[in-house]
């Protein structure tokens, strides 16, 4: 199967389609949401969604999660083994 994914100027995927992300965009977005409408604590977050403090305080301060989509690029999943 093929889709398209966002990638960086570099060419690398970003956001919940890199390999090493363990939030999706829209839980990021939630994230920053509770954040800085709501007050809560990065404490209180990263117990929510299972996630070190110190990801939370990045994720907010737009220090990850932060890049802009340079372009698309088609990938083709592969069917996992059982």
């Amino acid at each position: 199967m093929r889709k398209q994914v966002p990638v960086n100027e570099k060419g690398y995927r970003i956001g919940q389609y890199h390999h090493n992300a363990v939030l999706t965009d829209a839980d990021v977005e939630l994230v920053r949401i509770l954040r800085e409408r709501d007050g809560k604590s990065y404490g209180w977050l990263a117990l929510k969604f299972e996630v070190p403090k110190s990801t939370i305080a990045a994720i907010c301060q737009y220090k990850r999660r932060a890049q802009t989509i340079a372009g698309w690029k088609t990938v083709t999943s592969r069917k996992r083994r059982a």
